[in-house]
């Protein structure tokens, strides 16, 4: 259908209505998944299509051949748009080395090391911490306590989830499975063949043949390699960013990236190279990344793994469709860096952006700190940077046992030991102060990330700048004048004050979570747009899920905003889904609901023009891709 017959469809639903409250209503209804049977009609106009059809008729057709991903730096989630949540990978992979020393991690050389400063620094946040909480100092023994105790044993509560994450977990076979051999048949659940013929003849042959390892371990499986294994585990996405080092080349990074999300796509989603052709694929990044990093992303989903079309859409963004919202601040709290972004009306606030280098997975490594300073923990070597495994045992152990609230909060638990050709071993032993690591959100020298190098500057310089301070598009024969202001010499009228923005965020490494959701809002400008998003922030991310995440982010943003300010009220809504999929699920419903797919991005277009879309528009960063979404839904 023609944009000017769209447009002239829109018009005469009402004058008063427009298309983004019929998108927002839509969305709604996704996210409900609301069954109620609706008027047929005898139109076939996008709009009445979104009027009339059920919501799971909408996402069985429209979302049967649409591949969401959501790439991050710990996970990767990834699924048909129609599945009601994704499926989360480990996002790394290790491949067999003959490196020789071998390096367990690729991230191995990073600087890890806490300097005296930090450590200062680290336990007076600590002790700050722990006035608030009205547990004891750092160095403080018990009798000491100027505070009265209150004992809150977190093994006391159900344990509904405590018996699954304190299993041990077991190390990766990193040898190649016989498809007839019936001692390997329970290790391959993942690609669901099971051989049974000529099991005994086949049994000898194995007998008799030297194991063979296997080239790449993909997802969890890579971080339970043995570390006396000749495997290197990489992740290609550190901190929010491409992991570009001078050990970690480009090419290396792309072609893992690569090779992670083809064996997704191969070995569970079931969907090969040769049918791809038919799906198309919803690009749903995070708000750090480069101009060049989401190009690089292009290139892999529509050179590489053959989709036929891609577009692109910001986490922030997403995650405000998933929760069906129209306005609100989002707070994304992931495995290695966190952003606050105010969305109001359906498009970002560029302004607002803010970036902050510490997540989830600063928090177990705060744990383990924790524990070791008090004792608690057993002697052990457990090293979260050289032993991927340790990491995954201590991000059980956090998500299991760390609650914020007052008081002494401690919890009887397992601690899994893994040395280098044994066994992996249990102690059973006594954590203490475990609501003191998340609230290093709000004190964030308590968590002392890991320094590392970045990519060098010149890497991201863009021979195809795609931030020029005018912008200047060619007009489509079958677009009508009112999409293009100014004889066609810019776009949609709403974007002609549109600001230029920066094309790296805002990093604020020092500033707490509370003080950058503040200092976000209040830069959104008019006060009522301010107050509304006081009291519409959404918490999205894994360590969302976090036990009084919310009322203490709540409580502190409150006591962030400036006296002067005439703000007394915020709020943090319940989400509608789940935290830590809830940009994949607004990645999904931006898909499907979108009928034009004027923005989306042609395979051919592409790989022959490179950042040339198929409309004929050359795209300048993340935020103009997602005007470009948006332009029909702000008629």
């Amino acid at each position: 259908m023609e944009l000017k017959e769209f447009k002239k469809l829109i018009k005469q639903e009402s004058s008063q209505r427009t298309k983004t409250t019929s998108i927002f209503v839509a969305t709604k209804a996704l996210v409900a998944d609301c069954r109620t049977p609706l008027l047929q009609s005898s139109k076939t106009s996008p709009m009445d299509y979104l009027k009339t059809v059920v919501p799971s008729q909408l996402l069985a057709e429209r979302g049967s051949n649409l591949v969401v991903i959501n790439p991050g730096s710990a996970n990767i989630r990834i699924g048909l748009a129609q599945h009601d949540a994704p499926i989360s990978v480990p996002h790394c992979i290790a491949r067999r080395t003959s490196q020789v020393p071998k390096k367990n991690v690729q991230d191995q050389l990073l600087n890890s090391q806490v300097t005296t400063a930090q450590h200062m620094e680290r336990e007076r946040a600590y002790d700050i911490i722990a006035s608030l909480l009205k547990i004891r100092f750092l160095d403080e023994e018990g009798a000491n306590n100027q505070y009265p105790q209150k004992m809150g044993r977190v093994d006391a509560f159900p344990p509904q989830s405590n018996n699954k994450k304190e299993t041990v977990i077991p190390w990766t076979n990193v040898f190649e499975k016989s498809t007839s051999s019936s001692s390997e048949e329970g290790n391959s659940l993942k690609s669901g063949e099971f051989s049974t013929e000529k099991e005994g003849n086949a049994n000898e042959e194995t007998n008799l043949t030297e194991p063979k390892y296997r080239e790449h371990i993909f997802g969890e499986e890579a971080l339970r390699i043995s570390p006396a294994e000749p495997y290197c585990l990489r992740r290609p996405i550190r901190r929010g960013h491409f992991n570009i080092s001078l050990h970690y080349p480009m090419q290396q990074v792309i072609e893992d990236m690569h090779a992670i999300w083809d064996w997704i796509l191969t070995e569970i989603l079931r969907i090969p190279r040769s049918q791809r052709h038919t799906y198309s694929a919803v690009l749903v990044v995070p708000e750090t990344f480069d101009n060049r990093e989401i190009k690089e992303l292009l290139s892999i989903v529509l050179r590489d793994l053959c989709f036929t079309t891609a577009v692109i859409h910001q986490e922030g963004l997403a995650a405000v469709f998933g929760n069906g919202l129209s306005t609100a601040c989002v707070v994304n709290i992931g495995a290695q860096s966190t952003s606050v972004m105010c969305i109001e009306d359906g498009v970002t606030l560029p302004t607002t952006q803010i970036t902050l280098r510490y997540g989830g997975e600063d928090i177990s490594r705060c744990l383990l700190w924790t524990q070791r300073h008090h004792q608690t923990w057993p002697p052990i070597r457990t090293d979260g940077l050289t032993k991927p495994i340790d990491l995954l045992m201590l991000n059980r152990l956090k998500e299991s046992h760390c609650h914020i609230r007052e008081g002494e909060v401690e919890a009887v638990a397992i601690v899994h030991s893994y040395e280098e050709g044994a066994p992996p071993g249990s102690h059973k032993t006594r954590l203490t102060a475990l609501n003191v690591p998340p609230m290093g959100l709000f004190y964030p020298m308590l968590l002392v990330p890991d320094v590392y190098p970045p990519p060098p500057r010149s890497w991201f310089s863009d021979s195809e700048d795609m931030l020029e301070e005018t912008w200047d598009f060619p007009r489509r024969p079958d677009m009508s004048d009112g999409y293009l202001a100014g004889g066609g010499s810019g776009f949609y009228p709403m974007w002609e004050n549109y600001p230029v923005f920066q094309s790296k965020p805002k990093k604020q490494d020092a500033i707490g979570l509370a003080d950058a959701i503040a200092k976000s809002i209040l830069s959104a400008g008019r006060i009522d747009l301010q107050r509304k998003l006081f009291c519409s922030m959404q918490l999205i991310g894994g360590t969302a899920l976090t036990e009084g995440l919310i009322s203490a982010i709540e409580e502190r943003v409150l006591h962030a905003i400036p006296s002067h300010e005439a703000i007394d009220t915020v709020e943090v809504l319940q989400s509608r889904t789940n935290p830590a999929s809830v940009t994949w699920k607004g990645g999904a419903v931006l898909g499907i609901l979108d009928f034009t797919r004027d923005a989306w991005i042609h395979r051919e277009d592409w790989i022959k023009n490179g950042i040339h879309i198929g409309s004929g528009r050359k795209y300048k960063d993340s935020y103009f891709l997602q005007a470009q979404t948006m332009c029909f839904t702000n008629s």
